[in-house]
């Protein structure tokens, strides 16, 4: 089977793969750094995409995607979303399911082209409020000390030896994919190819070298206006007056979001899939966004 769909946004080739059939389309967004997006979400996707069309977007730089030519700001990556996904035929209206800090984007994108969105589903997405507010924290100097410090262990275990296998459980599987059966052989070995292949690229420190100015960007949109359903985890953030879990409750209260929490770590989709699925399921049709 394949996972490989590119189609030209910008003059790069960006992957989007598919599967299942709907009126609405359900659109994975992945979290910064995860290597094969189309695999990644395959736990949960693939359960929805009995009763719905999904798409998973590989933004430059991730899974089978070329590498990028402009900035990572949320205004081009979102430009590129919404490009990729109609140069693969997909057209409006969509879904979307966001990890991480690809909250920024669904934010950005819900609120800047609200027909283009039924509703937005969150798998322990990142909070707009919650960066900017970790910036005011986090000095930029020493954000650059750490980003930096992040690229070279990236390139240390990009190299595939003695270390990345010391640090197995917390690097290329610490989402348990390569253990667990929600993929099939074959399926890991590109799952591992492409983690190695893509560890250390570019495109995510800008993303995280931008994600204050990004999340910026994003709460100058406002609060989601869409129907919302919010995973939310228990995961460690870094700032030191709310938490992350408080950050996605308090920010999912403004937005009238069906909450659940979670205890299953931050690649909760991974290990909950079943209940995930069906949750957002029941949430969709309770909207009457149905899978016809």
């Amino acid at each position: 089977m394949s996972y490989e769909n590119k189609v030209s946004v910008n003059g790069t080739m960006l992957n989007v793969y598919t599967e299942g059939s709907g009126s609405v389309t359900v659109v994975f967004l992945s979290g910064g750094g995860v290597t094969c997006p189309a695999l990644e979400y395959k736990p949960i996707y693939r359960r929805m995409s009995e009763k719905y069309r999904i798409a998973v977007i590989e933004k430059a730089g991730y899974g089978f995607s070329d590498s990028m030519k402009t900035s990572r700001t949320v205004e081009n990556l979102v430009a590129e979303d919404r490009e990729a996904l109609r140069q693969a035929g997909i057209e409006p209206p969509y879904v979307l399911a966001a990890h991480s800090y690809s909250g920024l984007e669904t934010v950005y994108w819900a609120n800047t082209y609200p027909e283009e969105i039924k509703a937005v589903l969150s798998m322990d997405m990142g909070i707009p409020d919650y960066a900017v507010l970790q910036a005011k924290e986090v000095t930029d100097e020493k954000r650059d000390k750490l980003l930096a410090k992040q690229h070279r262990l990236l390139k240390l275990i990009a190299k595939d030896r003695l270390f990345a296998k010391l640090i197995k459980n917390k690097a290329e599987n610490v989402s348990g994919l390569l253990s667990g059966s929600e993929l099939t052989a074959d399926e890991k070995q590109i799952y591992r190819r492409m983690f190695y292949k893509n560890l250390a690229n570019n495109e995510y420190i800008e993303e995280s070298r931008l994600m204050t100015a990004n999340a910026s960007e994003a709460v100058k949109t406002g609060v989601l206006k869409c129907p919302c359903c919010f995973y939310i985890s228990d995961m460690k953030g870094m700032s030191k007056t709310v938490t992350w879990r408080q950050a996605g409750i308090d920010y999912a209260e403004k937005c009238g979001a069906e909450v659940h929490l979670s205890d299953k770590g931050h690649m909760m989709y991974a290990f909950i899939p079943d209940e995930m699925s069906d949750t957002f399921e029941k949430f969709l049709t309770a909207q009457g966004i149905g899978a016809e």
